[in-house]
């Protein structure tokens, strides 16, 4: 075979790997490359393996191969490195109300991902209403949806991303000073 023809096969096979997520870290790569992009009302999705494709065109979906833990982790950590954002987590409500004979290793699930959590803010809310306000938001902003290996029903973890650098209080002070200088 000659070199001409092994480099074309490398490259092919480089595109293919790619394009189907199978090099391992093509997720990663993605969620590091939006992340600047992203702000306030972008969301990213941590979800399990039974989570749909949304046909939304700003939804954006990447399959891990990975256990859902670790990918959250991974893009919680990311969004640390980043100033200009931080992360409102939101859970299904289902969740602790699934139980392990119907749902084999959902307590220790919920274990680990309550120490994942730790120290976070997080929103409980039906998986229904979750959903509503992602689709609403997906008309007008980009999420990324990052699908694990997980099994368990009701795990996906929502990020609803806000500013990093500005807080709902931060926003009624300055609301407040806005609407007594109208006053004035």
């Amino acid at each position: 075979m000659s070199n001409g023809k092994r480099c074309i096969e490398i490259v092919i096979l480089w595109m293919v790997l790619s394009l189907c997520g199978c090099s391992g870290h093509a997720w990663q790569s993605r969620l590091k490359s939006v992340l600047p992009e992203y702000g306030h009302r972008n969301w990213i999705v941590v979800a399990d393996s039974a989570y749909p494709k949304q046909s939304a065109a700003g939804i954006e979906t990447l399959a891990t191969g990975k256990g859902q833990i670790e990918v959250l982790n991974i893009v919680l950590d990311a969004i640390a490195d980043v100033p200009h954002i931080q992360a409102v987590v939101m859970v299904d409500a289902e969740l602790d109300r699934v139980s392990e004979a119907d749902a084999p290793g959902v307590t220790e699930y919920r274990n680990q991902l309550k120490a994942c959590l730790e120290g976070k803010q997080v929103k409980t809310m039906l998986h229904e209403d979750i959903i509503r306000q992602l689709d609403k938001d997906a008309k007008m902003f980009n999420i990324l949806l990052v699908k694990t290996d997980l099994t368990i029903p009701y795990t996906s973890v929502f990020l609803q991303l806000d500013c990093g650098y500005w807080n709902a209080e931060k926003e009624k002070r300055l609301r407040d000073v806005m609407a007594d200088n109208s006053h004035k």
